[in-house]
């Protein structure tokens, strides 16, 4: 069965790379374990389950995408943007899906959340209002209380971004809606940029200093020659 994304393209994002430690109920989707100890996930197991992921999510209108995560506010603002949901990057206001009084008060028909571990606001009071809950689930993540799980890796940027890229895309084609966003909205390559920032400025730097030396060398030899 075809990929939802070149499988070439989920390697280098490395949406498959796990952690050392690994729960009871993870383990399922674990292809195998290196020599480094890091868990790899099955690859075709994670295609799966965001296909399956899609499916359910594409019954709902209010879709509510969550987390604290740093490294996911860039994906999942983007995919809100993609799928006309509703996405809260950073704190997660006590009372938001509870308190009706509450001015950013919200009722959504599903969440997804970014590392039950992190996200743990978010399940307690979507549980409380019998929301059901997807996320994405690391090696060393629980299950409890998750209605649907998508096993990968929830740390890495590039990784999350091209998951919530394919996500977005797959919810859309299934919504019969268009879908004009690329990778790069959802920050897939923000992490090629700040590495190829990074070495632009080593290089000029490295040229400064070896103009630096050759002028003082320069220098140098003039005043031998006196």
């Amino acid at each position: 069965m075809k990929m939802l994304v070149d499988k070439t393209e989920y390697l280098t994002a490395g949406i498959h790379i796990g952690m050392k430690s690994c729960t009871p109920y993870l383990k399922q989707f674990v292809y195998k374990i290196r020599d480094d100890g890091l868990a790899v996930f099955n690859l075709q197991r994670v295609d799966e389950r965001i296909k399956i992921a899609a499916d359910f999510l594409s019954e709902f209108e209010n879709i509510l995408v969550a987390s604290r995560k740093e490294s996911a506010s860039k994906a999942i603002e983007a995919f809100a943007r993609a799928t006309g949901s509703r996405a809260i990057a950073g704190r997660f206001s006590p009372g938001t899906l509870t308190n009706p009084s509450y001015k950013d008060f919200f009722e959504p028909d599903v969440v997804l959340i970014i590392d039950p571990l992190i996200d743990e606001q978010v399940i307690k009071e979507a549980k409380k209002k019998r929301i059901p809950i997807v996320s994405l689930c690391d090696t060393f993540n629980h299950a409890k209380d998750i209605d649907l799980i998508i096993p990968v890796n929830n740390n890495g940027r590039k990784a999350l971004s091209l998951l919530f890229w394919a996500l977005a895309k797959e919810i859309s084609k299934k919504k019969k809606k268009t879908f004009k966003f690329k990778p790069l909205d959802f920050g897939v390559e923000e992490e090629k940029e700040k590495k190829e920032k990074s070495m632009v400025a080593e290089l000029k730097e490295k040229v400064k200093e070896e103009l630096k030396d050759s002028v003082n060398k320069e220098a140098k030899g003039k005043r031998v020659k006196k």
